[in-house]
């Protein structure tokens, strides 16, 4: 007879299972990010800015790392955003070699609805029976 599976192992198979199922959900069969560009006519590279801009202002180099990306290409998005009337630059008023990007009116409501497309949930989640939805949101919750 078989000895019983080791339960750290198995519920590390489950996570990892469930993890997968989430993370294939909300990048692979129902990422938003092509809806955000098309709708937004820009690259998700500056929605993120403007997301991440839409908290308060941030000097670039907090930016920079918010973004995961290197400095010469959040100058291009901020340029980019700034052409657009989204974004403000300024320099820092304690330190004169920092600038500082300041989210604009337009900027925001840009940001908003990028933020509703991608808090829209799932088809496939609306179809759950509300037990499991409701199960669903308890286990979250937890997270």
């Amino acid at each position: 007879m078989n000895a019983p599976l080791d339960t750290t192992e198995s519920r590390l198979e489950t996570a990892s299972r469930v993890f997968e199922a989430m993370r294939n959900l909300v990048l692979e069969s129902d990422d938003r990010r092509i809806e955000v560009t098309e709708a937004l006519g820009m690259s998700f590279g500056r929605t993120k800015a403007l997301r991440r801009l839409a908290a308060g202002p941030l000097r670039m180099s907090e930016l920079t790392a918010k973004l995961l990306t290197d400095k010469p290409y959040t100058t291009l998005i901020v340029d980019d955003l700034e052409r657009r009337g989204l974004v403000e630059r300024s320099v820092h008023p304690d330190d004169r070699r920092c600038k500082i990007v300041t989210i604009t009116a337009a900027g925001q409501a840009v940001a908003a609805q990028a933020d509703a497309i991608l808090a829209r949930p799932p088809e496939s989640m609306l179809a759950l029976d509300p037990e499991e939805l409701a199960a669903l949101d308890r286990a979250m919750a937890k997270l």
